[in-house]
């Protein structure tokens, strides 16, 4: 079934706040191997100008993957689970997330096209804090494989 691409151009409603923790930045970083004091030690953030540890780049994967899901279960949309690959990501910071931070998401579907047998579904999604700042923006495209269908299958 392919994406309903009426749905390019929409907004889903804003993810519930997530606080960033020094705790889960310390897991986060521990988890991806990475011992870089800015992300573990209080102190050697402040000194770097920070008020408190700062996240890892992809850190914000966490909460944008919690928002962009509520996109894939939309039933109307037509996005089988079972037939998506995660194409691309990128993140644009216009700040460093920090502990302490209280951010929420809102996603937003760019762009929706069919190309070479597969479904391409295109969304950014906006982290603003609690001022209402956009701290990132995080990009992602997600691709849907067409179904082959029983007769293609080879005897």
């Amino acid at each position: 079934m392919a994406l309903d691409t009426s749905y390019i151009g929409r907004t889903y409603p804003a993810s519930p706040v997530y606080e960033v923790s020094r705790a889960k930045i310390r897991e986060f970083a521990e988890s991806i191997g990475d011992d870089n004091p800015l992300y573990l030690d209080p102190a050697a953030a402040r000194a770097a100008g920070y008020p408190d540890v700062i996240t890892p780049p992809t850190f914000l994967t966490i909460i944008n993957l919690a928002a962009i899901n509520v996109v894939i279960q939309d039933p109307d949309l037509g996005l089988d689970y079972s037939r998506m690959v995660h194409g691309d990501q990128g993140f644009t910071y216009h700040r460093q997330v920090h502990a302490g931070d209280e951010l929420h998401v809102i996603v937003h579907i760019e762009n929706i096209m069919y190309r070479a047998g597969n479904d391409f579904i295109n969304m950014r999604a906006d982290v603003h804090d609690t001022t209402g700042e956009i701290v990132v923006v995080s990009r992602a495209q997600l691709v849907v494989r067409e179904a082959v269908k029983p007769e293609e299958v080879p005897a």
